[in-house]
């Protein structure tokens, strides 16, 4: 059977040492086909582009030989590398936690742009230095609703009233115009979590 080829623009959610030698696998999300796992080698002498990192949103040629199971890369051009989110570990930390929920929840063909276009945004907000709390929380409620998720309905008219009318204040207004404790943003956090948990049986940690 012959081997696939795919072209195509993609968020790197995930990268880790492959078993093999001189190989690194990656997790890919792409807005038209979804999660790819791809592994490419390393290069250790001559001039090169500089190898995909965590989070950069990449223009990558990939090939396949089990029908899309796992690609290699053959070409690859960093378009957007969000070096900032490295300089906060809290940032990092959040940003790592919008990654995972997406590698570990399938995503239906319909929502993957969204998907893309939510990432690309959060990971440039964590970059600028935003609150990462709250781009976080914005971001996980964007990404249940995008699902198909009644958290408008349920998650955020369950709230107590003070708690509810914040947070949907929080929620209409742009990251860098947002001022409230964060202890609040952490327990609303937690709370949406557990709604998704345990209501849309998201696999949250």
């Amino acid at each position: 059977m012959p081997g696939l080829s795919l072209n195509t623009a993609a968020l790197v959610l995930e990268r880790h040492p492959a078993a093999a030698d001189g190989w690194v696998g990656f997790q890919l999300f792409a807005s038209e086909t979804g999660l790819l796992s791809a592994m490419r080698r390393e290069r250790k002498a001559g001039p090169a582009e500089p190898p995909p990192d965590l989070f950069d949103e990449i223009d990558a040629r990939l090939e396949s030989s089990n029908q899309g199971r796992t690609w290699f890369f053959t070409e690859v051009r960093i378009r957007r590398r969000p070096t900032g989110i490295g300089r906060s570990y809290e940032t990092l930390r959040c940003a790592s936690s919008l990654a995972r929920i997406v590698l570990r929840n399938p995503i239906g063909p319909d929502s993957r742009p969204a998907v893309y276009g939510l990432l690309t945004e959060a990971f440039d907000a964590f970059a600028l230095g935003l609150r990462a709390d709250v781009v976080l929380f914005k971001a996980l409620f964007r990404f249940a609703r995008s699902e198909g998720y009644p958290v408008k309905q349920e998650w955020l008219a369950e709230l107590p009233g003070d708690d509810a009318a914040a947070a949907e204040d929080i929620l209409a207004r742009p990251v860098r115009d947002v001022s409230i404790d964060p202890e609040r943003v952490s327990r609303w956090q937690l709370r949406l979590e557990d709604y998704l948990r345990n209501r849309a049986e998201l696999d949250i940690e």
